[in-house]
């Protein structure tokens, strides 16, 4: 692939993390670096050893300049919809951080952006690029499923300090979106219907906000998906990729969100009990994980127009889980999902 030039927008930890994840990769030159504080992304590459030859505070100043070949936005959730619409309007694709916006209204309107000037949109979903949740998704696809049933626990004691200690909504909005769109993956990318939620902040709390949540959702083919979660549990902590159950009508497997998954597939029916034969899953050796994933998939969709996980017409499915889950915990009751 010919090389391609890269700007980024946002000098932050992640924006710092997705720098070097630009730097290292082969087919890319980090040619810009913007943040709207005076002097941040001017200061970032000499920190980080990097050589970037341009840095500044005006995105569109930078987008005539340098003409880029795609943005990577790594900005707050609330200034996603100006960095991504200004970026597609100059004809310029966009790669950018989870979640696509911090409303629906706004992400419906990076979508139309998309659709109006024919440039991809492209949400970093960096833990679908994760092998062992590629395997696992195998087991179902492969051996157990179609599954009718899938569980997902997160429980960590996460103390992070600063503006996610005042949020409203802390789970379900910083972080459930990952979760909710790895279910959506496990089913084949399949459509959500409803959701029930109920939030609630226990007395130990260091959150403003509510720290933790269950859900139980509808998805199409009428799939239940229950979500369990707190940011508030001292000790015994899941993964962060959370603990997962998928039964069918072959058997069950199960993700720990460390090891390999495995499965119990029915090997013969009859008495108290079928008998089974336990498949444990390998994922892929090898392949780009994380953001690196992310950005594979990336150039791989400007390469050849394949259409990449985490386009924006398929994300927004999983940001109106993450919005009907709050509506249906503010209002106590099952809300229709719509995006």
């Amino acid at each position: 692939m010919t090389q391609l030039n890269a700007l980024l927008v946002g000098a932050g930890a992640m924006g710092r993390a997705w720098a070097k994840n630009l730097h290292d990769c082969g087919d890319v030159t980090l040619a810009s670096w913007i943040d709207i504080q005076t002097g941040q992304a001017a200061r970032a590459p000499g920190e980080l050893g990097l050589d970037v030859p341009h840095a500044g505070e005006d995105l569109e100043r930078a987008l005539v300049e340098v003409c880029p070949d795609f943005v990577v936005d790594v900005t707050v959730p609330e200034a996603h919809h100006d960095v991504t619409i200004t970026a597609l309007r100059a004809g310029v694709p966009v790669l950018g951080e989870k979640p696509m916006a911090d409303s629906l209204e706004r992400a419906r309107a990076m979508v139309a952006a998309s659709e109006a000037t024919g440039k991809l949109y492209m949400v970093s979903q960096s833990r679908r690029y994760d092998p062992r949740l590629q395997a696992f998704r195998c087991l179902i696809d492969d051996h157990i499923g179609p599954a009718g049933i899938l569980t997902a626990d997160f429980f960590i004691g996460a103390h992070f300090g600063g503006f996610r200690d005042d949020m409203a909504h802390v789970l379900l909005l910083d972080m459930a979106i990952h979760t909710f769109d790895a279910a959506r993956y496990l089913l084949g990318d399949s459509d959500p219907v409803a959701v029930y939620c109920e939030e609630h902040n226990p007395p130990w709390s260091w959150y403003r906000g509510a720290a933790s949540a269950t859900a139980l959702f509808e998805l199409a083919g009428g799939v239940r998906y229950t979500y369990r979660g707190s940011w508030c549990s001292e000790g015994r902590h899941t993964a962060w990729d959370s603990e997962w159950r998928a039964v069918g009508p072959r058997g069950t497997a199960t993700w720990d969100g460390r090891s390999a998954p495995l499965a119990d597939v029915v090997a013969a029916r009859g008495g108290f009990h079928s008998t089974f034969d336990t498949i444990v899953a390998d994922g892929a050796p090898g392949m780009p994980e994380g953001i690196a994933g992310s950005l594979r998939d990336f150039l791989h969709a400007l390469k050849t127009g394949a259409t990449p996980m985490g386009e924006c017409h398929d994300n927004i499915k999983s940001l109106a889980m993450v919005f009907g889950a709050i509506e249906s915990a503010e209002t106590g009751r099952r809300v229709a999902i719509r995006w």
